[in-house]
């Protein structure tokens, strides 16, 4: 097992053990050293824990790349607790703060958060290489199927990623504008069907959820995650290995119009962005071509009565 998986499965609970044990060292504290030390380890693994709470909560799929306040947090919290350790007060505060919040959330920030760049055979202005699916109701489907109209194709993680989560719900979000541009939403996970099914049940709106058994696709597409789920999700019926999230736009063809692949699993593609693609590519709403076809007053080939 790689480390990733490994950090973590394990940083979570360990933050959940620390705020708790700093909050009751501080309401219990009798001497100002030993409650300043305490208010520091409290600040510095709360305001990291307090990140991961936002993440679930969150309606947007992005994050800030570097997270300065969570800096700012750690930083001042593991102050607070070596200075209390320096007036006499205990060590295991300051383990807390400087070893769980501070270099936990460094160690988040810039090396768990950021995704390596798969070497993946997806080109725009080329067709979408072939793979095969599953359905909601378990049948096989092929890529190739799915042609016929322009399609959002969106590989996400899974249910326990709370950015994937955010990341669907902005684009049911602005469903509607995307059919009135014919483009169909085509959402795929390595995930159990179970989940999937689970997870459409959720959103009212006629998005299509696909199961990538084995990864297989997302390894013929080149964007398999070896060991990207954290470690302990195993339990709840998830692999070892994911997709990277990625987005991609093909047109009725199945030509590839647009690919992102994310860098950083907390940054994920403004949907405008998507809708900015589509009208380069003359996939407007109807509405918006014939107001654009439509002579503007003063223009020439208008008449104004």
């Amino acid at each position: 097992m790689t480390l990733r998986p490994l950090f973590i499965g394990l940083l979570i609970p360990l933050l959940t053990i620390a705020v708790i044990h700093s909050a009751i060292g501080l309401s219990t504290a009798a001497d100002p050293a030993t409650r300043l030390a305490w208010a520091g380890a409290l600040l510095s693994t709360g305001g990291f824990a307090l990140l991961f709470a936002t993440l679930f909560l969150r309606r947007s799929a992005r994050t800030s790349r570097t997270l300065p306040l969570l800096t700012v947090a750690t930083v001042a919290g593991s102050a607070l607790a070596l200075l209390g350790l320096a007036r006499g007060g205990p060590l295991l505060p300051a383990f807390y703060a400087v070893g769980l919040g501070l270099l936990g959330s460094l160690l988040y920030t810039y090396w768990y958060s950021r995704l390596p760049k798969a070497a993946t055979g997806i080109r725009t202005g080329q067709p979408l290489p072939r793979f095969d699916l599953l359905d909601a109701e378990g049948a096989h489907v092929s890529s190739a199927q799915l042609a016929g109209q322009p399609a959002l194709w969106m590989f996400y993680r899974g249910n326990w990623c709370p950015l994937c989560m955010a990341q669907i719900k902005e684009v049911a979000d602005r469903y509607r504008e995307l059919a009135e541009r014919g483009v169909q939403v085509l959402l795929i996970s390595p995930q159990p069907a179970g989940h999937s099914r689970a997870l459409a049940e959720r959103f009212d709106v006629p998005m299509q959820f696909l199961v990538d058994p084995g990864n297989r696709g997302a390894r013929a597409l080149g964007l398999a995650a070896p060991e990207g789920v954290p470690l302990g999700m195993q339990a709840l019926g998830y692999d070892t290995e994911t997709v990277l999230p990625t987005v991609l736009l093909t047109d009725a063809a199945g030509t590839v119009l647009w690919v992102d692949q994310t860098d950083n699993y907390r940054i994920r593609p403004e949907p405008d962005t998507f809708f900015a693609v589509l009208d380069a590519h003359g996939l407007s709403a109807p509405g918006a071509r014939a107001d654009a076809a439509e002579p503007q007053p003063g223009s020439p080939g208008r008449t104004d009565r």
